[in-house]
Parts: structure tokens; C-alpha cells; sequence
């Protein structure tokens, strides 16, 4: 018994293992996988073709009462795309959509009402111009607070209450 390796070659270079898989195997799976995806894609698209004809079927009917029904509400119409990337929403929901309305952008109406508070806290107004009450704001009331001091009652009305009736 001869523990002498012969190598695949016979002029002494390494080879590869010729027994891996072969080109046509990875071709194969490639081909494969191509048209599973383009089965799989129209299989999608038939079903969402087939639940939006029958979500169109056992929708209830408008009333006849209402006006300017959109027919479909998923797109906006032209006239009222601003340009191709951004959309005018809130116009389209105003005119054609009752109140009250869902929200479009959560972020931005939640900074305009911060702003509005805030514009609220740091400005001078009226509240009541009739009777003269005006809003100041919070840094000029903390100021004029400690000016001013709290207001307390009169030392001498506490005195009198507390001494009780005279004999």
C-alpha cells in the first residue's frame, strides 16, 4: 500500500473539482426563477384586479342628495396637481369632502397648532376689548410679577377679625 498522492493533473498544476455543479444547473434555476416571478406577478395582479371589481360591486349607492361625487377618490384629478411629485390635498379634500376630515399630514398640522400656541403665549392682545382685558405674554407677566409681588390681603382687616368683639 503506497501513501503517494497522484494528482488529477499529470503535469503537476492543481485542477478544480470537476464534480460541483455545472453552469447548466445555475442556468437552469435562473430560468426558473424568472418565471415563477413573472407567474407570481400576474397571479398578484389578478387577485387585486378581482377584490377591487368586487369591492366596487358591494359598495352601497351614493345618495342622490350628494353633489359632486368623485368617482374614484385613491387619484387626485389634474386640476388639482400642483406639479408631478407634489399634490394639492387640502384643496381637493376641502372642496369634495364633508367635515369632519382626516388628516393628510400629522406632523405639519401639529406644528401649525404649535405655532398657534405659541404665537398665543408670546404676543400682546386683546381678549376683550369692550372690557379692556388684553393677553401679555409669559415673560413680561413673570416680570412684572416679581415687581409687583403677589397680591395678599390688608394686615389690618385680619387683625381686627381676629382680635373678636370688644367688652
Amino acid at each position: 500500500m503506497s501513501d503517494d498522492t497522484h494528482p488529477v493533473n499529470h503535469h503537476g498544476h492543481g485542477d478544480y473539482e470537476r464534480k460541483d455543479i455545472g453552469i447548466s444547473g445555475v442556468v437552469y434555476f435562473l430560468v426558473f426563477l424568472g418565471v415563477s416571478l413573472i407567474v407570481s406577478y400576474f397571479l398578484v395582479k389578478g387577485l387585486y384586479n378581482y377584490l377591487e371589481h368586487r369591492a366596487d360591486v358591494e359598495q352601497p349607492p351614493v345618495s342622490p342628495l350628494a353633489t359632486n361625487v368623485p368617482k374614484d377618490t385613491r387619484h387626485l384629478p389634474a386640476e388639482y396637481k400642483t406639479d408631478s411629485v407634489s399634490r394639492d390635498y387640502e384643496k381637493y379634500l376641502e372642496k369634495n369632502f364633508p367635515s369632519p376630515q382626516l388628516e393628510t399630514d400629522e406632523r405639519t398640522e401639529l406644528n401649525k397648532i404649535r405655532l398657534a400656541e405659541e404665537n398665543t403665549l408670546s404676543t400682546y392682545d386683546y381678549v376683550d376689548k369692550n372690557a379692556g382685558t388684553v393677553r401679555i405674554p409669559i415673560d413680561r407677566a413673570m416680570e412684572l410679577l416679581v415687581q409687583r409681588g403677589l397680591p395678599t390681603r390688608e394686615p389690618a382687616a385680619e387683625s381686627n377679625s381676629a382680635k373678636g368683639p370688644k367688652k
